[in-house]
């Protein structure tokens, strides 16, 4: 999975950007949802529903996180990580991508150290 410094692709923004069924997850993405929430709220079969989800994340549109529950299983939360995705055409003819993100809040920025150092061990 992308990191969230990690700038995302131009053909990879566009690709996901350019599907119907990605726009209509991301419309519905408000809070932290499951994919089930957020193929139901987007009226996309929960199949395509989770491939659409994977192109988002790639995308760095998306961010995940894990949400551990008592019962032993585990289940994958997304929700949105852009304010706004800008593409511009610089003096060299070249096509740039932009995504603005939220702020980090304090306890999301020690998740991403702690990340960072599990990575390195």
């Amino acid at each position: 999975m992308p990191r969230r410094d990690d700038p995302p692709g131009l053909e990879t923004v566009l690709d996901a950007l350019d599907d119907p069924a990605c726009r209509a997850l991301v419309r519905a993405a408000d809070g932290s949802r499951t994919a089930s929430e957020l193929a139901a709220d987007a009226d996309v079969p929960l199949s395509t529903a989770y491939r659409k989800l994977d192109r988002l994340t790639e995308a760095s549109l998306l961010e995940t996180e894990t949400e551990v529950r008592t019962d032993g299983h585990h289940t994958t939360r997304y929700r949105l990580a852009f304010e706004e995705v800008t593409i511009t055409l610089d003096d060299g003819r070249t096509f740039t991508v932009d995504v603005i993100r939220p702020p980090q809040a304090p306890s999301e920025r020690l998740e991403t150290m702690w990340t960072e150092v599990r990575r390195e061990a």
